[in-house]
């Protein structure tokens, strides 16, 4: 089934008196939410008595937990010693994960840097070659590594980029994040069909199997010429993506995605509109 959850603890959370991530279960369970995102973004730096505590307060919500790995993750990196960090990263992050009785994982995969594009992106195909055969090595092939889309030009993950690594095996799901896919598009995102044209490639290469319960992220975010610049909330009227018409194809298309609002501020409120756009009656 279709879920729907915030990224991290939005502001009405600390505002109502909570401060810690076991409290976030019963909050976003309360407001009608199914799934929560937690960032390693700045290193995996939990200890396993606090992962055993997470995961018991959310499987006793049933609520489903995602984590996002850490930002400095970079494949493209043409210097080994960094990129061993980088798969280091990723597979303590997966560790934790499970840990915490989670099972997706999200990643940025590359920054392009000084290289030609299709060097840094076959360079950052070998790597994540380089990585399945770690994640079957270390028994992780339950967990479902995303691949992100990202926002900034000079970032590898395009939507076609990110299904070229997906199709690498089957343990890459990609993760989309259509507010950077708008915005690396400069506002691409307008009608069912822009969305429904995206999902349609994925689906053709990917098939409907591994597209089913891929992993989204969403949120409104201002861009300029090299792409994203911030993340928004939903009150912006300048800039996109709206969700309505996403809704409308993920229906038409019968996609069931883990969906995780990464507004800023008020990721939990703006998750409960998605959701409730995509339960709307006459759907």
């Amino acid at each position: 089934m279709i879920k729907f959850g915030p990224s991290g603890n939005c502001e009405r959370f600390y505002e109502e008196g909570h401060e810690h991530t076991e409290e976030a279960a019963g909050f976003v369970k309360q407001n009608g939410l199914d799934c929560f995102e937690y960032s390693f973004g700045r290193g995996v730096h939990m200890t396993e008595k606090k992962a055993a505590s997470i995961r018991a307060a959310f499987e006793r919500e049933g609520v489903e937990l995602s984590v996002h790995a850490p930002y400095f993750i970079n494949f493209a990196n043409p210097d080994e010693e960094m990129a061993a960090k980088s798969y280091g990263y990723v597979l303590d992050s997966a560790r934790m994960l499970r840990a915490m009785g989670g099972r997706r994982l999200v990643f940025h995969p590359a920054a392009q840097g000084k290289d030609a594009r299709e060097v840094a992106v076959e360079r950052t195909c070998d790597r994540l070659k380089t990585l399945r055969d770690s994640i079957y090595l270390n028994g992780l092939s339950d967990v479902l590594f995303c691949p992100e889309t990202m926002g900034k030009i000079a970032q590898i993950g395009t939507v076609e980029e990110i299904v070229k690594f997906c199709e690498i095996d089957p343990v890459f799901t990609p993760c989309v994040d259509f507010g950077h896919v708008n915005a690396r598009e400069q506002g691409s995102l307008k009608t069912a069909a822009d969305y429904r044209v995206r999902l349609e490639y994925m689906l053709e290469h990917l098939g409907y199997a591994r597209m089913k319960e891929f992993h989204v992220h969403f949120s409104k975010i201002q861009y300029g010429p090299k792409g994203e610049l911030r993340h928004l909330t939903f009150s912006d009227t300048e800039y996109g993506p709206e969700f309505e018409p996403l809704a409308e194809v993920l229906h038409e298309l019968k996609l069931e995605p883990y969906i995780v609002c990464e507004s800023d501020g008020t990721q939990a409120d703006d998750a409960m509109a998605m959701k409730r756009m995509y339960l709307l009656p006459e759907r």
